[in-house]
């Protein structure tokens, strides 16, 4: 496939981002980029968010108890 030259201008800081998380991914910043606008276009992140929060709704309590057990000063359980 014939490949295009894309321009775009980011702040820097996303620009390092982009940069560091092609790096360990081990392609390029024009692969990099062109996965994400794949998995964007074919819904792939929409769905991903949508399994992240559907977990996250059925396990709450689970994570409110370890949160809360963090919580918990020492010593306040011996008692």
């Amino acid at each position: 496939m014939a490949k295009t030259q894309l321009g775009a201008r980011v702040d820097e800081d996303v620009a390092e981002l982009a940069k560091k998380r092609a790096a360990d991914l081990g392609l390029s910043i024009g692969d990099y980029l062109a996965r994400l606008v794949q998995d964007d276009a074919s819904g792939l992140r929409a769905r991903a968010v949508d399994a992240a929060a559907s977990f996250l709704a059925e396990h709450q309590a689970v994570f409110d108890e370890a949160e809360q057990a963090q919580q918990t000063p020492r010593g306040a359980r011996a008692a």
